[in-house]
């Protein structure tokens, strides 16, 4: 399983920046055209921290990053939240027509192809939610192995301690 989900997020990330390369993004690196998706998913402007929790990820300084590499290329702006001291960001024009294109030719080179696939919606939202689960499992236990290491020589001491 974990063979896969290694292979499988290597061919995604090679799709990923290919489609982006030919929908007019090649100047933007894998992570920032996921984010520049997040951004302009739903169309509602979005915090840093909403980003990074959409992507699961706590590494915070670097989504930061590239929302300022984004902005700096006028893919994304600050917008401030109403009634609230805190930034969001949007898609501006240029964001919004580059996420359009790249949907556009995901749709043709992808989407239509799968078609072929008996069932295709249903298994997709079958491995999602297996996906989602086995995410959870994989948090936790990276939590739990965190004070694993500690635990486990402390065990391993006191045990050693009672050998006569």
């Amino acid at each position: 399983f974990e063979w896969a989900l290694l292979r499988f997020q290597q061919a995604w990330e090679r799709w990923v920046t290919q489609l982006g390369a030919l929908s007019g993004m090649g100047e933007l690196s894998y992570i920032e055209m996921i984010i520049l998706h997040v951004i302009r998913m739903q169309d509602r402007p979005k915090t840093g921290a909403q980003i990074a929790r959409q992507l699961n990820r706590d590494d915070i300084p670097n989504v930061q990053y590239c929302l300022r590499k984004l902005e700096k290329m006028r893919l994304c702006k600050k917008v401030k939240e109403k009634a609230s001291k805190t930034f969001a960001y949007e898609a501006t024009a240029a964001g919004r027509a580059l996420t359009d294109q790249y949907a556009s030719m995901r749709r043709h080179l992808l989407t239509e192809q799968s078609t072929i696939i008996g069932q295709v919606d249903q298994k997709l939202a079958e491995a999602t939610k297996l996906i989602n689960l086995m995410t959870g499992l994989y948090d936790e236990a990276g939590r739990s192995s965190a004070t694993y290491g500690t635990l486990h020589q402390d065990a391993q001491s006191l045990a050693a301690e009672a050998k006569p």
